[in-house]
């Protein structure tokens, strides 16, 4: 609710500088009514462990685990951090400066120890501006140095507080400090704060309009001074473009009534005012938490977040204890009773455990009905879909035993039937696990039916080698064109390619080529030099060949030189006409000739 109703934008930027590896660190959590923001420097060598990002690491889970803006708290996460890195100082110790910034989106609370550091900005000037736990920062306090020479003095990393130090660790934790719509947070480590002074980091404020233009812009800065020994450098900027603004509250007005009700009554009873009066105080105070817990823990229910309902039903039920209040603390207890089944509930289904995620909402349903806020018909609906839900776990677990055995078309048929009804349900958690297992299961069918098919080609592989060492060209011819078909549809290049060089050599032996030098007689019937004969013959003698061409005649092995014995005397256009026509007659006689060569007897003659 208050994440949503208010506007936090955060970016970093954090470099080695000079060095081969980064030590510092930074990480951030923002929760629905909290959040958390956490830089750290390492102070140490070591080369495996990163100092500051275990420090960081477990303040974030400390506050996961229980989101709090309570002083004592936060000092008890930074204790254990602490404490932490003091167990890992195997081979070195382990040291980490930090600053922490806890909100609830309308104020903040902030702690440190080292020299990491908050920049609080508003209004385009410095509002606060975290101390360093350095000597330099002692001299400053103690008026032996200028505020402003902090920065650079010799002894601003001689640090007398922070994370890994030998004995108790004693960090700074501020008050709850109000914050504005327009406030800007830089959480920044030495490598960046010494390069950019007070005024560069106004003038970088002013001059950006979002996080990560001002987390560039200092960097930017910082490089500019172009500094021969460039240390690990961070910052994070946070823009608080809009807080959260909560409704008055009638808090005090509320204990203040109640105190003075208690007091009344202490007081007509005799003796113990002073005590009693501070007894009651307290018991006021804790009337009105738990009210207060209640109301939060109701509302969560309604908007279905059972386990933060949890979590106020339980500190409503501590508070009732402590004012010995039986009455509520029976009526927390139930409903904390009631909430937990469902957080149980959805956790067992989650982790697939749909017998257990039954059982849970069916115990939710009895305990939620003397109660308004649990909204029962959701509770309904859920173990509604339990059943489903059953039934998807048992078609995925079939396919598995399917998809074990080697069937893989069995196994896909049930997990696609399963992520049908888990779509149909939201059934999300089972979608993601059919999704791998159906993807599984398709490949290696299409493994089987790649490696059948390569089979299949292989054998018509062999068996058109087979008939082509019979000498079948034909049916070789085929068997490979059968092969090379399938080597294509598998995507097997290198066998597609051998496929094409075996059919091309039986292409070769199928169809030979034509020699060259045949082919030129076979065209012309003769060489140019017989033709040229050829053609003087026939102009003088061009009743002869007519004759002795013709077709039936009785000898086809006689020359066509041979009909030039009577010629007789013709103009020239006569001359130009048996010309043409000895030459054909003169062809003609020739493929006769090879003809007769092939064949034992030609059309219409003998065999002579």
């Amino acid at each position: 609710m208050r994440k949503e109703n208010s506007e936090f934008n955060t970016a970093f930027v954090s470099e080695a500088g000079s060095f081969l590896k980064n030590r510092d660190f930074y990480g951030c959590v923002e929760l629905e009514d909290w959040a958390c923001y956490v830089m750290a420097d390492g102070l140490d060598t070591d080369t495996e462990v990163n100092s500051a990002q275990i420090t960081v690491q477990t303040i974030l889970e400390s506050f996961l685990d229980k989101p709090t803006m309570s002083k004592r708290r936060l000092t008890e996460y930074i204790k254990i951090a602490h404490e932490w890195l003091q167990y890992e100082s195997r081979r070195v110790r382990l040291k980490a400066g930090f600053v922490i910034v806890v909100t609830d989106y309308t104020r903040m609370v902030w702690a440190s120890a080292g020299h990491t550091r908050l920049y609080h900005f508003r209004g385009n000037r410095i509002a606060l501006k975290s101390k360093d736990h350095s000597v330099a920062a002692r001299l400053a306090v103690e008026g032996q140095i200028a505020e402003d020479r902090v920065d650079q003095h010799d002894e601003r990393g001689n640090l007398n507080e922070y994370a890994g130090k030998p004995g108790m660790i004693k960090p700074y934790v501020s008050d709850k400090i109000k914050l504005a719509d327009g406030d800007v947070l830089v959480l920044c480590t030495p490598g960046m704060w010494e390069g950019v002074q007070d005024a560069e980091m106004i003038d970088a404020v002013e001059g950006a309009n979002d996080p990560q233009t001002l987390a560039d812009t200092l960097e930017e800065v910082m490089l500019s001074k172009q500094r021969a020994r460039i240390e690990n450098y961070s910052a994070a900027a946070i823009y608080v473009n809009k807080i959260f603004h909560e409704e008055p509250k009638n808090r005090k007005k509320w204990i203040k009534r109640i105190a003075i009700m208690l007091i009344m009554l202490l007081i007509f009873g005799g003796a113990g005012i002073f005590y009693a009066v501070k007894s009651a105080a307290k018991k006021a105070e804790l009337v009105v938490d738990m009210l207060q817990y209640e109301q939060n823990a109701d509302q969560y229910v309604k908007e279905q977040e059972y386990a933060k309902a949890v979590s106020d039903y339980s500190l409503a039920r501590n508070n009732s204890i402590k004012v010995k209040d039986p009455i509520h603390k029976k009526l927390f207890t139930e409903k904390m009773a009631a909430a937990q089944t469902l957080v149980d509930g959805d956790a067992h289904l989650k982790e697939g455990d749909i017998t257990k995620a039954t059982a849970s909402y069916t115990k939710a349903l009895e305990l939620t009905e003397s109660y308004s806020m649990f909204n029962r018909e959701v509770i309904s609906e859920r173990l509604e879909q339990m059943t489903t839900f059953q039934q998807v776990q048992d078609w995925i677990t079939e396919g598995d035993l399917k998809l074990q055995n080697g069937d893989y078309s069995g196994a896909i048929i049930l997990y696609k039937r399963a992520r049908t009804a888990a779509t149909e349900t939201a059934y999300k958690d089972a979608l993601k696990e059919i999704a791998t297992k159906l993807e599984t299961a398709e490949t290696k069918r299409a493994d089987i039916k790649r490696q059948s098919r390569q089979l299949q080609a292989d054998t018509l592989e062999q068996k058109g080698d087979r008939f082509n060492e019979a000498g079948d060209y034909a049916g070789a011819l085929t068997a490979y064109e059968k092969a090379q078909e399938i080597y294509q549809e598998i995507d097997m290049l290198e066998r597609v390619l051998a496929m094409e060089r075996k059919i091309n050599k039986l292409d070769e032996k199928l169809n030979p080529p034509v020699p060259a030098a045949d082919l030129n007689t076979d065209t012309a019937g003769f060489g140019s030099a017989d033709m040229s004969g050829m053609n003087t013959d026939l102009t003088n003698n061009t009743g002869g060949v007519n004759t002795n061409n013709s077709v039936g005649s009785s000898s086809s092995n006689t020359p066509n030189t041979s009909n030039t014995s009577n010629t007789s005397n013709t103009t020239n256009g006569d001359t130009n006409s048996s010309v043409g026509t000895g030459a054909t007659n003169a062809v003609s006689n020739n493929t006769a000739e090879i003809e007769s060569e092939e064949q034992p007897t030609t059309e219409g003659g003998d065999s002579s």
